[in-house]
């Protein structure tokens, strides 16, 4: 080994003894005669002193060393004199005096410092992405990856459950997000597409006798990215056979304990909520509710009915709903201008505007449209929302769909400028009972809420030739401070189900056989009831380290437009490379 110890670990008890450091330099400091540098690496950083009066030998390569320099040093472990420690540092109660210097390699000037508290913008570190993981905010971030990860494999391991790969080159069954398709050189113009999930071999494992399985799977969606997305991502994916969904929410019910006591030093009282789709739609006009904070959605169909506003009255007329929240203390901090600015927000969301209220005393409200609503409607509204003296009351006037998604981004970002909750809180819940098809206006058709193999609420299936509508999956998600942090299902095991379902959303026995067929053919032989779940990896352990930004957690990330910035990825690729796959590319625009 080149170094004794790490940059991390040396402690007063280390006092007198020679060691040998590695690592990169990350300040420099001459003080009249005295080179000071503070040495990195993933560890931590250690001080070493360079004596230049006692080591003349040295002097010359120590005052010519710069930031990210690779060195080893060797030296003596001194406790640093009274009064100069450093207690921000690990190892600042001592420092090395340096004997000898050895330059490993040499540094060009970094476009950054990866020490820097002024970060530069993210397409640069992401260019330098070698230097940005130097940064002990991201090590951090992908050291807490590692740890997760470790969790999630004992904690499986122990419940007897199975890793087991599945492939990366599979056939295109495209449902939801585009496939990325990879061209085959030996069978001319066909293609493998890479797993969206492994969702189709991991029932298969089921039918093959695997009753336990788990993967840390990569995954990978054509599809329009943003903070908490990428084109390739990683799952934790779990199925199990002879079960019912609640063995599934027990099962990680143990795990989200597990992660949170031993990864963020808190308790999380088991069993997590439970809420239905309908009730976190009404209650937060979304199906992954922040909970970390209150500030619910309330109804006012009947006071909006009898007040004189005819925004109010015409919405309710034409079968419109008006829905409002309460935003606690906020009079004070949104001015007129601050909440014009929050109606183009809304406006984002499909709302044509945004009425609002300050609460002046617990009967008497202030708003330019207030002279529409008697003192009697005044005070409805404030008792309805539970208004006190120097909130702020929201309302949306619109489509129950628009309602719901206004008020619902409106709600997070109040929550998050008042200041409603502890960012390091970690708040998990089930939200059940999905609804089973979406109406698909522009293709006018129904199709899978969340895909087709989910199995039907057994009393419900009655109203495929009914109200559809109302048909409820035996699927479910589990949300976590405003995030989908998993999604499952109870899967279709009979195929004559299967087929129906297939049918109703427009998929012939010929198309599902050519599409599914391997699937189909495996439920024929003897499929257990089995059931499962995908819990977002890159997700929790951006939530667990506080951050905003799914890249901060990836190693090696790719833009929003989906680049990669350090290799360059994609690029073209030589024509000989195009004949052997059999590819033209002078497809029009």
């Amino acid at each position: 080994m080149l170094r004794t110890h790490t940059c991390g670990e040396l402690r007063s008890e280390h006092a007198d003894q020679t060691v040998t450091l590695c690592g990169w330099v990350d300040k420099y400091r001459d003080h009249a005669g005295i080179v000071f540098v503070d040495l990195r690496d993933r560890y931590g950083r250690t001080q070493v002193k360079f004596d230049l009066a006692e080591a003349d030998t040295i002097q010359q390569w120590a005052r010519g060393l710069r930031y990210e320099d690779v060195i080893q040093v060797t030296g003596k472990v001194v406790r640093r004199p009274e009064g100069q420690e450093n207690p921000k540092l690990s190892t600042g109660g001592v420092e090395l005096l340096v004997r000898e210097l050895t330059v490993l390699n040499k540094s060009k000037t970094p476009p950054f410092e990866p020490s820097t508290t002024a970060l530069p913008n993210e397409e640069l570190r992401l260019k330098h992405r070698f230097l940005d993981l130097r940064r002990p905010d991201v090590q951090t971030n992908i050291i807490l990856r590692h740890r997760m990860t470790k969790l999630v494999r004992d904690y499986f391991d122990e419940k007897q459950f199975l890793e087991i790969e599945t492939p990366i080159l599979g056939r295109s069954t495209p449902e939801g997000a585009r496939d990325y398709l990879v061209p085959s050189r030996v069978h001319a113009g066909m293609f493998y597409a890479l797993p969206q999930s492994p969702q189709l071999y991991k029932q298969i494992l089921m039918v093959a006798g695997f009753d336990r399985y788990f993967q840390i799977a990569r995954c990978f969606r054509d599809e329009d990215l943003r903070a908490d997305r990428q084109p390739e991502f990683t799952q934790i994916d779990v199925e199990m056979a002879f079960v019912q969904r609640e063995d599934i929410l027990q099962t990680i019910d143990g795990l989200i304990l597990r992660m949170v006591k031993e990864l963020k030093g808190l308790d999380h009282e088991l069993p997590l909520p439970r809420y239905t789709h309908a009730d976190v739609m009404e209650r937060y006009g979304t199906d992954k509710p922040d909970l970390r904070f209150g500030m619910e959605l309330v109804d006012v169909a009947d006071i909006a009915t009898a007040c004189g506003f005819g925004v109010f009255t015409k919405t309710i007329e034409t079968g419109g709903r008006v829905r409002g929240l309460r935003a606690p203390g906020a009079a004070e901090k949104y001015s007129r201008k601050a909440i014009d600015e929050l109606t183009e927000f809304v406006k984002n969301y499909g709302a044509q505007g945004l009425a609002f209220f300050r609460v002046k005393s617990p009967t008497e409200l202030d708003s330019p449209i207030a002279k529409f609503f008697s003192a009697e409607h005044q005070q409805a509204l404030i008792e309805r929302l539970g208004g006190q003296t120097g909130d702020v009351l929201f309302f949306v006037a619109s489509t129950p769909k628009v309602t719901s998604a206004a008020l619902a981004a409106l709600r997070n970002r109040l929550g998050k400028e008042l200041e409603l909750y502890d960012p390091s809180e970690i708040k998990a819940a089930w939200v059940l009972d999905f609804p089973m098809y979406a109406w698909n206006e522009e293709e006018q058709r129904w199709e899978a809420e969340h895909h087709p193999f989910c199995q039907p609420v057994e009393e419900d299936i009655p109203l495929f030739d009914t109200d559809p509508g109302k048909i409820r999956a035996q699927s479910y998600d589990l949300i976590c401070n405003g995030y989908e942090a998993a999604s499952g299902s109870v899967r279709i095991h009979d195929p004559a189900v299967q087929q129906r379902v297939f049918n109703f959303i427009g998929i012939t026995p010929e198309d599902a056989e050519d599409r599914f067929g391997f699937l189909l053919e495996s439920l024929r032989y003897g499929a257990p009831p089995h059931a499962g779940i995908a819990l977002g990896l890159d997700r929790w352990v951006m939530m667990f380290a506080g951050c905003d930004n799914i890249r901060d957690v990836i190693a090696f990330p790719k833009t929003q437009k989906a680049a990669d910035m350090l290799t360059g990825a994609p690029s073209t690729v030589d024509a000989k490379q195009l004949r052997d796959l059999h590819i033209k590319t002078d497809v029009p625009r």
